[in-house]
C-alpha cells in the first residue's frame, strides 16, 4: 500500500504595490429598512416603554458572607462614600454606618425633609 498523497499547496498572490482605495460596500435595495430575526422580531434596540418615577438608587450596600469564609461589606454612595469592611464584627458596624448614612446623606437630604 503506498502513503496517502498530500495536496500541493497553492501560493499567497504577491500584495499589491502602491496605496489603493478601497472600493464602496455594495448597498443592498431597501437597506433603510429595520431588520428582522427569526421570528419576525425587529433587531433595532428601542426605549424602555415604562415611564419611571424619577427615582434612582444612589446608594448600594453589598454583603458577602460565604459559608467557612470571612464575610465582607462594602458601602458606596453617589456623594462619595466608598467604604470596605472585613470580618464579622467590622461588616456589621459598616451595615448600621450604612443605615445611618443613608438617614444624613446629602444627596438624599431634601429642603422638605429638612423643614418638618
Amino acid at each position: 500500500m503506498s502513503a496517502p498523497r498530500h495536496p500541493h499547496l497553492k501560493s499567497l498572490p504577491p500584495p499589491p504595490t502602491g496605496p489603493r482605495t478601497a472600493a464602496p460596500a455594495p448597498t443592498a435595495p431597501g437597506s433603510g429598512a429595520p431588520k428582522y430575526v427569526a421570528g419576525g422580531v425587529p433587531s433595532s434596540v428601542r426605549s424602555d416603554p415604562q415611564a419611571g418615577d424619577g427615582r434612582y438608587p444612589i446608594a448600594w450596600l453589598t454583603i458577602s458572607a460565604p459559608r467557612g469564609a470571612v464575610p465582607t461589606a462594602t458601602s458606596i454612595c453617589e456623594c462619595g462614600r466608598n467604604l470596605f469592611a472585613a470580618g464579622h464584627r467590622k461588616a456589621l458596624a459598616l451595615i448600621d454606618d450604612h443605615n445611618r448614612h443613608r438617614a444624613r446623606c446629602p444627596l438624599r437630604t431634601t429642603e422638605e425633609r429638612i423643614a418638618t
